[in-house]
């Protein structure tokens, strides 16, 4: 299969990481159907040349809609489906709500893996396909006040590791890519988040969302922060290479924090990751 024959269907591509991989891949000749949580994001990867898809991870109807018009669009065909779309909800556990903590699985676990689950009679009916998952760092790893992200990438994490065993011989493959810190609008949405599921002002962590406030509202980028473009950089070897790597780490801190985790006992490990949130700056 020649690499302008192929069709990848992404998520999440209306900034970040989503959209670096959806401009990339389309200049290495795929034709790329670029999902959007709403329609006025469509317009400025349209005048890209992209194909877009309104594609709502929380909503059951929206998932359905998006893969019958990309399969129709293909003649019921797709290569390969790179799960990125997802966001972050802070704040410390005690304070998230159970709606919050629901919502947060809807769009980052449940909506991609009923993506995902709509796609597998198509990978099964070709005999191939690629599923690339987008986790991060804070799916081998925990943060503090980052505990609703933190289980809904675990969960992706186990879900794409328990896939891999199920489908082996399948010809259908499963990767993992597990950034760091990226550019991109996660901290914006985050912020939103907080702002909209998190009562600071009665809550036993309200010094701390001082912190936090003022971190997610700024613009200095977090140490090792890496652009997107090093995202899809690992997303193009994980497509193409015969063998790919069952996991990506991208950016400094998702190596180091994964060679720690091997190394140092629990509570070593959880006296580095306290003092890595540096009190709300990071």
């Amino acid at each position: 299969m020649t690499e302008k024959s192929r069709t990848v269907l992404i998520t999440g591509c209306s900034s970040g990481i989503g959209r670096a991989v959806a401009l990339t891949l389309q200049a290495r000749g795929y034709r790329v159907f670029a999902g959007v949580r709403r329609d006025p994001d469509r317009a400025g990867l349209a005048q890209a040349g992209l194909e877009t898809q309104v594609l709502d991870l929380s909503d059951s109807a929206s998932i359905a809609s998006a893969v019958a018009a990309v399969l129709a669009a293909t003649g019921g065909r797709l290569d390969a489906l790179i799960n990125n779309g997802a966001y972050g909800q802070p704040g410390a556990v005690e304070d998230l709500s159970r709606d919050a903590l629901r919502a947060q699985f809807e769009t980052n676990v449940f909506g991609t893996q009923e993506l995902t689950n709509r796609l597998m009679p198509v990978f099964r009916a070709q005999g191939h396909g690629r599923i690339v998952q987008i986790s991060s760092l804070l799916g081998y790893v925990s943060l503090a006040y980052r505990g609703a992200y933190n289980a809904s990438k675990h969960a992706l994490e186990a879900l794409s590791d328990t896939m891999r065993l199920e489908l082996a011989g399948s010809g259908i493959q499963v990767i993992l890519v597990e950034p760091g810190p990226i550019v991109s609008r996660f901290r914006e949405n985050a912020y939103a988040a907080f702002k909209a599921n998190i009562d600071r002002e009665h809550s036993a962590h309200r010094e701390y969302y001082a912190a936090v406030e003022k971190r997610l509202g700024g613009q200095k980028p977090l140490p090792f922060t890496l652009p997107a473009k090093a995202v899809a950089a690992k997303v193009v070897h994980a497509l193409e290479s015969r063998r790919p790597r069952l996991r990506y780490r991208v950016t400094f801190p998702a190596h180091l924090f994964a060679g720690l985790k091997r190394l140092l006992s629990t509570r070593r490990l959880d006296r580095v990751l306290r003092r890595v949130t540096g009190g709300g700056s990071r």
